[in-house]
């Protein structure tokens, strides 16, 4: 089977890049299931059900998000109700919204697990600890499992990757918005990739308009910072895995 993880989504121009390629690119390229991060699908940081809904329609069967995903209240609601839409696992408990969720497509069982790094961001709960007893405990269920880690500092995410190599069919990088170029088979069995990158404007700063962020670091002052709108690149990775046993056969980059 092959599974589809689409790169950090950055508002209105990330969504009609999405929705104008990936029906036929699923079809393309055979793809079963589909994984997209969304964070920052409203306006360029954070989610809201509209958004979700729209690439819930175009064939996304799972959203992952991170940080940015509380920017608009309304979808704490919609988390609850939503299973499809997932914000990292490691929040405290009574957290609005779901970190992990099974899902059955074409009759497979597939597990995903949403986490956020620590290092240069919330002081959270353990991405280790929680995901390893999250992965444990989904393997009674499914051994197809696919691990989203939001994190910042490639260390923590080179080391969760090893650490939860052993419980996961692919550990995928997210949040940087940078596309690395490390995708490897950990062990032989298990797809990793540092970062999958984005679906934004090549010309910006990670989606960003470039001239506002570098009057940022000119200046020092705050700046409302706007999506760019040139030029929609999307970095994305597909995972070829043999969804009897659960082991990576092998991940490549995909970009277009």
């Amino acid at each position: 089977m092959k599974l589809l993880f689409i790169g950090d989504i950055v508002g209105n121009p990330g969504r009609k890049k999405i929705s104008e390629h990936i029906p036929n690119i699923i079809k393309k390229e055979k793809i079963v299931f589909t994984i997209a991060q969304g964070e920052n699908l409203a306006g360029g940081i954070g989610i809201t059900e509209e958004t979700a809904k729209e690439l819930f329609k175009i064939g996304v069967d799972c959203i992952t998000t991170g940080n940015h995903v509380w920017k608009h209240k309304e979808i704490y609601k919609y988390l609850d109700e939503e299973p499809r839409l997932l914000r990292p696992a490691n929040y405290p408990v009574g957290t609005p919204g779901h970190g992990c969720f099974v899902y059955e497509k074409e009759k497979t069982k597939i597990g995903v697990i949403n986490l956020e790094g620590r290092i240069f961001m919330n002081p959270l709960e353990s991405p280790f600890v929680i995901g390893k007893k999250l992965a444990e405990t989904m393997q009674d269920e499914t051994n197809n499992i696919f691990i989203d880690f939001h994190a910042e500092a490639t260390s923590e995410k080179r080391a969760l990757g090893f650490y939860l190599s052993e419980y996961a069919t692919a550990i995928i990088g997210t949040h940087t918005h940078v596309q690395t170029v490390d995708e490897q088979l950990v062990n032989g069995k298990t797809a990793y990739i540092t970062d999958v990158g984005m679906v934004g404007s090549a010309d910006s700063v990670i989606g960003v308009k470039k001239e506002e962020v570098i009057d940022h670091f000119l200046f020092t002052i705050p700046q409302k910072f706007r999506v760019a709108k040139e030029n929609i690149v999307a970095n994305c990775v597909i995972i070829e895995f043999d969804e009897n046993i659960g082991r990576a056969k092998s991940i490549a980059r995909y970009n277009f």
